[in-house]
């Protein structure tokens, strides 16, 4: 067990000091997370998405649809859609463009009901270390849980986020403001590439 827990402990070392070696990291008292949008600005549509595309005043023509692993989706009267690769209003311009054959001055707005899910690696004093899928919008509890929760030696006053960017950074959690979601706990929200270490 001693042993299992130095390796979970210098497996955490290795990983904050490669991140450290790459520049300074800013101070976890000076870390601010910004608010996120429902839907970033400029984010770019992927297959696994699920869009809503409202028509207005046509609701036969809207339709919720999960763009398919071939970067397309199938709306009502246009059939197979290509939308991976667009942004949510430049997908709604071309639809409008599209069925001005079926109704005059069409409206369409699309917006991004869910993203598909992204990947967190997982490290330290966890049952189950790793890289796993979370939703948008997944905080850090959801993540300890993806990986089976703590060791016996995990200390739940010592997790970190380490996030590359935008800025470096090291955020510092404890495990009782997570449960409660207090302070920066009640707001944080993980990102593509973040990893959680417990030490």
């Amino acid at each position: 067990m001693r042993t299992a827990r130095a390796v979970g402990s210098a497996l955490s070392v290795l990983v904050l000091g490669a991140c450290a070696a790459g520049g300074p990291y800013t101070p976890v008292s000076a870390y601010e997370e910004p608010p996120a949008p429902a839907t970033p600005a400029g984010y770019v549509i992927q297959p696994g998405d699920v869009l809503q595309v409202r028509v207005f005043n046509q609701p036969d023509m809207s339709a919720r649809a999960k763009v398919r692993d071939d970067g397309k989706v199938s709306i009502p009267f246009l059939n197979d859609v290509v939308a991976a690769g667009f942004t949510p209003n430049a997908l709604a311009q071309q639809l409008q463009q599209r069925l001005k054959e079926f109704i005059n001055s069409p409206v369409v707005t699309v917006s991004l009901e869910e993203a598909r899910p992204f990947s967190v690696s997982v490290l330290g004093e966890v049952n189950k270390p790793g890289v796993y899928a979370v939703p948008v919008g997944a905080g850090v509890l959801q993540a300890l849980a993806a990986a089976g929760g703590f060791t016996q030696y995990a200390s739940r006053d010592r997790i970190f986020v380490v996030r590359e960017t935008p800025q470096r950074a090291r955020i510092r959690f404890q495990f009782e403001e997570l449960t409660q979601a207090t302070g920066k706990a009640a707001t944080f929200r993980l990102r593509a590439g973040d990893t959680v270490v417990v030490e």
